[in-house]
This record gives C-alpha cells, sequence and structure tokens, in this order.
C-alpha cells in the first residue's frame, strides 16, 4: 500500500498565509525524505482557513524543493478554468519535471456560492454544469485525441511535450464514480469529506471500470483524515483544532486554525468535546493509525491512502507524517547532510 499527502496549506490563528504556504513547502521536502509517494495540494478559495487557492502554482516551487516524490493538485476545480488553460498549464510543469506531476481533477466549487460566482469570467449566470464535457475536452488536449480535421486538435501542440501530466479524477460521490470507470481514470475518493458509502462508490468504480489505453485495470486512492502523536491521547487533543475550525465552517463563518487550548473550550462549551466529530477521524498512536488506515484501505479496496491532517502547531502536523512514515517503514532517503545533496530551502 502507498502512502501519499494531500496538504490544504492551513493558516493558524496569528500566523499568516505566507507562513502557511512556506510550512506546506517545508513538509512537502520532509514527506519527500520520509518516502511518501505522491504530495498533492488543495484549492480552496475566499478565506483565511486555508492558503492554497491555486495549485498550479504551487506545484512548482514543490517540485523544484523535492527529489523524487509525485507532485500533483487535489485537485484542480476543472469548472471554474478553460480545460485548454489547465492542460498546458500542467504540459509546462510536466515538461519541467518528468514522470513527476499530477493532475488531480474535481467538480465541486471549492468556496462559496458568492465566491464561486466572482471566479467566474461571465458573472451574469451561473456557469453551466458541462463537467463531463470540460473533462473530455481536457484528456482530447492531454493525449492528442482529436479527430484529424477538429478545429482544436492543433492546440493538442502542448508547451512541455512530449512529457505530460498522470490525470486522476477526484470525487466523493457515485457520479464521479461513474466518469472515472467510463473514461478508464484512475480514481481518488475524498473519505475525508464522505465516509458514508464511500466504500460502496469505490465498488461501484472498479465494477463499471472500463478498460482503456490509458488505464488497464481500476486504481482507487483514498484520501483519509488522520493525525499520529506519541499518545492516542495528544492525537485526540490535536484535533480539536480542526474540529473546532470546521464546526465553524459548517456554520458558515472561517476561521484561522485555532490553538488546541482554545479549541477545546469551545467543544466543550457548545457540547461536542465528547461527541463523535460528524467524520472519520483517524487518531492516535503510531500504531493506532497505521491499524486504522490499513482498515480504510481495506474497505476500499484502495491501492494507496492519502493522508490529510492540520493542526495548529506546524511542528506537530509534520511530526504526525513522520510517526506514520515510520509506522508503514517507509523507504526513507538520507538527509542532505549524509547524501551531499543541497536542494533550495524555500523558507
Amino acid at each position: 500500500m502507498r502512502l501519499s499527502v494531500l496538504d490544504q496549506s492551513p493558516i493558524s490563528e496569528g500566523s499568516t498565509g505566507s507562513q502557511a504556504l512556506r510550512n506546506t513547502i517545508d513538509l512537502a521536502r520532509a514527506a519527500d525524505a520520509l518516502g511518501y509517494h505522491r504530495y498533492w495540494v488543495a484549492e480552496h478559495h475566499g478565506g483565511g482557513m486555508l492558503a492554497g487557492p491555486s495549485p498550479e502554482a504551487l506545484i512548482g516551487p514543490i517540485a523544484a524543493a523535492t527529489a523524487r516524490i509525485r507532485v500533483g493538485s487535489g485537485g484542480v476545480m476543472l469548472p471554474h478554468y478553460s480545460p485548454l488553460k489547465v492542460a498546458e498549464s500542467f504540459s509546462v510543469l510536466s515538461g519541467l519535471f518528468p514522470q513527476r506531476i499530477d493532475l488531480g481533477i474535481g467538480r465541486a466549487s471549492g468556496t462559496d456560492p458568492i465566491t464561486t460566482q466572482v471566479l467566474q469570467r461571465d458573472r451574469r449566470q451561473p456557469p453551466p454544469d458541462d463537467f463531463f464535457e470540460q473533462l473530455s475536452e481536457l484528456i482530447a488536449y492531454l493525449e492528442d485525441r482529436f479527430p484529424p480535421d477538429h478545429p482544436l486538435r492543433r492546440l493538442a501542440a502542448l508547451p512541455g511535450l512530449p512529457e505530460s501530466p498522470e490525470l486522476w479524477l477526484l470525487g466523493s460521490s457515485p457520479q464521479s464514480a461513474i466518469w472515472a470507470a467510463d473514461l478508464g481514470l484512475p480514481y481518488a475518493f475524498a473519505d475525508f469529506i464522505n465516509s458514508d458509502g464511500g466504500a460502496d462508490i469505490a465498488r461501484l468504480y472498479r465494477e463499471r471500470f472500463a478498460d482503456s489505453e490509458r488505464l488497464p485495470a481500476p486504481r482507487t486512492a483514498v484520501a483519509v483524515w488522520a493525525i499520529a502523536a506519541d499518545t492516542d491521547e495528544e492525537a485526540q487533543r490535536l484535533a480539536y483544532s480542526s474540529r473546532m475550525a470546521m464546526t465553524m465552517l459548517r456554520r458558515g463563518r472561517l476561521i484561522a486554525i485555532p490553538p488546541v487550548e482554545t479549541a477545546e473550550r469551545f467543544l466543550k462549551a457548545e457540547g461536542l468535546l465528547d461527541r463523535p466529530a460528524g467524520r472519520r477521524l483517524v487518531l492516535g498512536s503510531p500504531d493506532t493509525v497505521r491499524a486504522g488506515l490499513e482498515q480504510v484501505a481495506r474497505e476500499y479496496a484502495a491501492e494507496e491512502v492519502i493522508v490529510v491532517g492540520i493542526t495548529f502547531d506546524h511542528a506537530a502536523r509534520r511530526r504526525s507524517y513522520e510517526l506514520i512514515a515510520d509506522a508503514f517503514e517507509l523507504d526513507m532517503q538520507p538527509s542532505e547532510e549524509e547524501s551531499g545533496e543541497i536542494l533550495p530551502a524555500w523558507r
């Protein structure tokens, strides 16, 4: 089973978005050294909680600051963009970092309705619900699948050729599973968003999967919320910060990630401290988290688990990924001092 990272670039209370982005680079370098397979960055707009509205802008610096880990989007919210622009941007990245770039595509807005409208070039009316057509056009650019007489065929001469990104479809609903299966794409399911029935949706993807030139058999990854610490109790405490932030998000308020003590007081006052979080959280010591992640992988029949985790303290989040890597005995690489290789600091 492969282990990967999805980083949402959280902004801690009292810190800044700039520091959150630098933390992303720092965590990516750690994940590279620890032996994680891929490092994806998310797309979220219009708030002071997460600092990652532009995966394509982050992927280049991350790839430049790392050596072997795959880097990509988790994901690009295609309804906001021109398929050609997305294809060209990720072709450039693939040309610069061959065999290391992933293009994860999502359908959600990644924000609230007002920000969604503002992101559109034409704000006079809601954008059309034509995601499948957008995705098909994107694939045609990336794979040069336009018919010989198609007027857009010349646009498939992308700048990074012959290199190209590895395309994934992201989702948390049956519809995304159906599209991924019908198009023969690898599928990453967001269990951290929707763990209710997710295994059944992944099964639908596998059962419906159509053998294709791009992928001979279904490939499933599952993104899971997880935090590891030295003890189960400490991991539970570290999770208070994200639990408070998500509670406020559901109430329509975007806040910076609060300190553990602030979040603990809030959850206690709201009667939420000892109640289930409302979604799957894999929290605990390294052994506890390993067992939990392996269980999720079995449920989804997934070849890969993508770990998502937010803490107030960046050092605690980095430590969480270190403990998980150690629990799974990932293939770590030598430190810069041991290898003699100096990578850009990006700090």
